[in-house]
């Protein structure tokens, strides 16, 4: 797998310059190419790349910025009729020249996103809008959230998301998502997956700082459809990993009549790169069927001595009454580039319905220390039923 600064490529740059010969006046392609390749070019990572393919092309386009994306639509027009860039996330400069150029011209930037978001996404571009214009910039995207572009509504849920990763913050959004919620509502029964996926992880962004609102509105939008009730349940994974009492009750998850039992850690030493093994049965004691809700919990151990929690899902459906089942799992501990392993004493736990049922310990080793691992400790088992 290549990476991602790669798509930035001379063949890109070749293809993309072949469409702006047809649509620009006056446009050098050797000139744009030698401006692309500088000497700096080379080592700069993916972000600075886009950037300095927005500035590049800016040097062609005309100081007015609503004669420019006049243009852009132009560009943009032609790259669909050639079959080349829709969805391409290069093409995501398109969106960031709005940003880079339009902060000072509300109308025409949101007359272009309107336009360019159904060709590469703007959700990470209106952001600096929603910070400058604040309720004319929502009012905007409440306008647009009844749009008849399933790309144009998911702009109006995914752009104003209070959370949205690797997105400029919102703290306004963060304190107080009341603006936000007209949209998330008008789009609560979308056609479109892509939208509603986009409104159930708004929901779960705001249920991190505000839980008591989308447990309200888990209440008002619930049987409206199976797809609405969908959005629910996806915007409300982080209080069920947290296991919030109120959001286990609109579920009717509950606990006290499923039992836990047999939990053993097959790995009690696990080298980072290998896997932890793990295996338990759960049943269900009670006279009625009951849904459950199986996870398990891993405490890291971190580099300030410290555990850190994070929930994993096993499968949630109805066990019949005296139910019994066998659980096998394992958790990789393979590096990746998102999380740091430190080698120490871990916790395990099996969450059932929100409840912490049983616990462990583990030990994970540095690779090269297994073998001189030798005194393995032993799992500590505390079982709360």
């Amino acid at each position: 797998m290549g990476l991602i600064k790669d798509i930035y490529s001379p063949a890109f740059y070749d293809t993309f310059a072949g469409i702006l010969v047809d649509v620009l006046p006056e446009f050098e392609k050797a000139t744009y190419i030698s401006l692309i390749f500088n000497e700096d070019f080379k080592e700069m990572e993916w972000k600075e790349r886009m950037k300095h393919t927005t500035r590049v092309l800016h040097k062609f386009m005309p100081e007015d910025f609503g004669k420019a994306t006049k243009l852009i639509e132009k560009i943009i027009t032609k790259l669909r009729t050639k079959s080349f860039g829709e969805d391409n996330l290069a093409f995501i400069f398109f969106a960031d020249y709005v940003e880079t150029y339009g902060l000072d011209d509300l109308e025409t930037s949101v007359k272009a996103f309107e336009f360019i978001t159904q060709f590469i996404s703007c959700e990470f571009a209106v952001r600096p809008f929603i910070l400058k214009y604040s309720d004319v910039m929502l009012n905007y995207m409440v306008i647009w959230s009844g749009h008849e572009s399933a790309k144009v509504r998911r702009l109006a849920s995914e752009g104003s998301r209070p959370r949205l990763p690797w997105a400029m913050a919102i703290p306004e959004l963060k304190k107080n998502p009341a603006p936000i919620l007209p949209i998330l509502d008008n789009l609560k029964t979308d056609t479109s997956e892509s939208v509603r996926r986009s409104v159930a992880n708004s929901l779960n962004d705001i249920a991190k700082d505000h839980p008591l609102i989308v447990l309200e509105i888990a209440s008002k939008w619930k049987g409206i459809s199976k797809e609405t009730d969908a959005i629910i349940k996806h915007g409300s994974r982080t209080l069920l990993k947290q296991g919030h009492a109120d959001i286990l009750k609109h579920y009717g998850l509950e606990s006290h009549n499923i039992a836990v039992s047999g939990f053993e850690i097959l790995t009690p030493d696990v080298s980072i790169g290998e896997a932890l093994d793990f295996t338990f049965f759960v049943e269900n004691n009670g006279t009625d069927t009951q849904t459950i809700r199986l996870e398990y919990a891993v405490y890291y151990f971190k580099s300030n001595g410290q555990l850190s929690k994070k929930v994993f899902k096993i499968s949630e459906r109805i066990f019949q009454p005296g139910e019994k089942i066998k659980v096998n799992r394992k958790q990789s501990f393979r590096l990746i580039t998102t999380r740091k392993f430190y080698a120490g004493e871990h916790k395990l736990s099996v969450i059932v319905n929100g409840e912490e049922k049983v616990t462990g310990i583990f030990n994970l080793l540095d690779q090269h220390a297994k073998d001189q691992f030798t005194n393995p400790v032993k799992n500590n088992l505390n079982n709360f039923d």
